[in-house]
């Protein structure tokens, strides 16, 4: 029985590690942590056929048997341009396993805003019992409001769910209207709920008119030369002058110049960021002191049950790679993601 060399070069538990173990016997499951490749121990490198990582991401030269990398994290704008992007070896992300607390940040976010919570931890900063305080902090509900979600994968499907629980209306934009996508993975517990599919659907051609519609734009896309500086001037100044622009995919998506001068002069209301251009942001930043803004360090993906979501997904990858099925969550080169 021919063996599998799989490694991994996070730091699972050794619960999890023999989780993927239990998949096949034919699967030799070796672990070190390694921020580069070179900080494996000599000879993997040679026996490796499947490599689980984050950043240490080995020149398939050097690795002459790896034909698939999983991948710890969703994006993979840092793959590109390497010699493992320019090769054949398959690479599939963890895409599906953030949805739940990503989604419940989104959320967060809108509800922060909307019951006016920056204002409120203001007023208690300087122990102060604000006066006309039903004008200072009058809200509108969401419930009928408007929610676009740009990039409807599992992370927009899972906002759009639960804005729907809260009476929203709920537009998507994806690449296509077409029904069916490459299999991908969903996290069992949210597989087949109700609510997830948006009430419309708009392509990126159309992205004018749905952004009118909008009372909260929430930015879900990878990071792609198509959706480089994707809302720009033009786009924000589509916006409603009361809309709240929450961006959770990556820093790139969103010209900052050009955001920080929508809030400062009203072009929207507000933006609640977790991801920048530069990270970590820079100090001398303008969005730091702008109190239509709430700033997270990139921190919306982060979960107790990260590694137990992905191990889930490895594990089932696993399971495919042996039995010569499709692999979730493949990447596309050519769709950059």
């Amino acid at each position: 029985m021919d063996t599998i060399s799989v490694v991994s070069t996070l730091s699972f538990s050794d619960e999890l590690l023999d989780r993927l173990r239990a998949v096949s016997p034919r699967l030799v499951v070796m672990q070190q942590t390694a921020a580069s490749a070179d900080e494996l121990p000599a000879g993997w490198l040679d026996q490796v056929e499947v490599l689980y990582t984050g950043s240490a991401l080995p020149d398939p030269t050097r690795a002459p048997r790896l034909r698939w990398v999983q991948l710890h994290s969703a994006g993979v704008d840092h793959l590109q341009g390497t010699p493992l992007w320019r090769s054949d070896v398959a690479v599939t992300t963890s895409s599906g396993i953030h949805a739940p607390n990503i989604a419940e940040y989104v959320l967060t976010m809108m509800l922060a805003f909307t019951r006016r919570l920056p204002r409120m931890l203001a007023y208690q900063a300087r122990a102060e019992w604000p006066s006309q305080r039903w004008e200072k902090f009058a809200a509108p509900e969401l419930r009928r409001a408007t929610v676009g979600v740009m990039g409807y994968g599992s992370i927009g499907r899972e906002i759009g769910r639960l804005a729907h629980a809260f009476g929203m209306r709920v537009l998507g934009l994806r690449r296509s209207t077409k029904a069916g996508r490459p299999p991908e993975f969903e996290l069992p517990e949210l597989a087949g709920r109700p609510g997830a599919e948006p009430d419309l659907i708009f392509t990126p051609d159309r992205l004018a008119e749905m952004l009118p519609a909008c009372d909260y734009v929430v930015l879900a896309l990878p990071h792609t030369p198509a959706t480089y500086h994707f809302i720009d001037e033009a786009a924000l100044r589509a916006m409603k002058p009361s809309a709240l622009l929450v961006n959770i995919g990556r820093g790139a998506l969103v010209d900052e110049a050009a955001l920080a001068r929508a809030l400062r002069e009203g072009w929207i209301a507000g933006a609640a960021l977790d991801v920048f251009e530069q990270e970590p942001l820079p100090a001398d930043s303008p969005l730091w002191k702008m109190e239509n803004v709430i700033i997270s360090p990139h921190i919306a993906g982060f979960t107790p049950h990260y590694d137990e979501r992905a191990a889930a997904l490895f594990a089932e990858n696993l399971r495919r790679y042996l039995a010569g099925d499709p692999l979730l969550n493949q990447v596309e080169r050519g769709r950059g993601y």
